[in-house]
């Protein structure tokens, strides 16, 4: 396949064996882990957990990120798309609440293949916001509750730690895409989503006027409880952060209490991650567990 799935449109040739691009990923799915997941947000994981597969690969290039042995140095088995399916079946069997998708952008072919009729289940889009509108047309009636990231709204700042100086253009769009395919979030009697957009939002060191913006955005596009926002307070210096002295450290607790209260103050809807969560020990074992 030629692949302009993701909003780099790099046009590279992805066979089932090998891919070259941006991704690096074949034509076939490639995946690290699929299993209950415990640690999204409350109407995610809910009691059962969520049932996440995670995809190896990655269209973006984020400096910090915690997922860089899958998402940039490509760990991950290749499966068939039957075989896709049937990992959702297993998961659903082991009483998961809903299919979650991480990093599936650049394999969004292989998921519209793999749910050729709905599932008893939500099926749950996680991706770090940086989706072609187009390919997110694709998906329509396949996925019932997206949940991307809006990471950045300076150009300068997705070029520096993600080389994506159109994320802040791309990103809006998608999220604005996801609502109009969605609506208004809708929750079970038990606090499930079962359908709608959560949007996600990782604190930066040092880029709390940021966050702020990002908030802005969310506020000035939806009204109080049609999207809801989790604000994430997890960073931990991580990958190439190193190279990146204003990012080698960990949150400042004033930083994340300020944005806490900005949150309120906008009448954000949502969630606030805890401070625990700052530790490697929830980055989840990627070893082909359910692959």
């Amino acid at each position: 396949m030629i692949c302009n799935l993701c909003p780099r449109r790099c046009g590279a040739e992805r066979t089932e064996a090998a891919g070259t691009g941006r991704c690096g990923m074949p034509s076939l799915p490639v995946v690290a882990r699929a299993a209950l997941h415990f640690w999204e947000e409350p109407p995610i994981s809910g009691s059962r957990g969520a049932g996440t597969v995670f995809f190896s690969g990655c269209p973006l290039g984020c400096v910090f990120c915690q997922n860089e042995s899958i998402s940039h140095a490509n760990f991950g088995k290749p499966i068939s798309i039957p075989r896709l399916r049937g990992i959702f079946q297993e998961l659903i069997a082991q009483g998961a609440h809903n299919i979650d998708l991480v990093s599936p952008t650049h394999f969004a072919h292989a998921v519209c293949a793999a749910l050729p009729e709905p599932l008893p289940v939500p099926v749950v889009w996680n991706s770090g916001g940086y989706d072609r509108v187009e390919t997110l047309r694709a998906l329509e009636g396949k996925v019932d509750i997206y949940l991307p990231d809006l990471k950045y709204l300076r150009r300068e700042t997705a070029q520096r730690y993600s080389a994506a100086p159109d994320y802040p253009e791309v990103a809006p769009a998608a999220i604005l895409e996801m609502f109009r395919q969605t609506g208004p979030c809708l929750l079970d009697g038990d606090g499930l989503l079962k359908r709608g957009v959560l949007i996600r939002h990782l604190l930066l060191p040092g880029r709390l006027q940021e966050a702020k913006e990002v908030m802005d955005w969310v506020a000035a596009h939806f009204r109080p409880g049609e999207v809801l926002f989790s604000l994430m307070s997890q960073y931990t210096p991580w990958g190439r952060t190193p190279e990146f002295p204003e990012l080698n450290r960990r949150l400042r607790p004033s930083e994340v209490r300020s944005a806490q209260q900005y949150m309120a103050a906008l009448g954000l809807e949502g969630f606030i991650q805890e401070d625990s969560a700052a530790q490697s020990t929830f980055i989840p074992a990627f070893d082909l567990t359910g692959v």
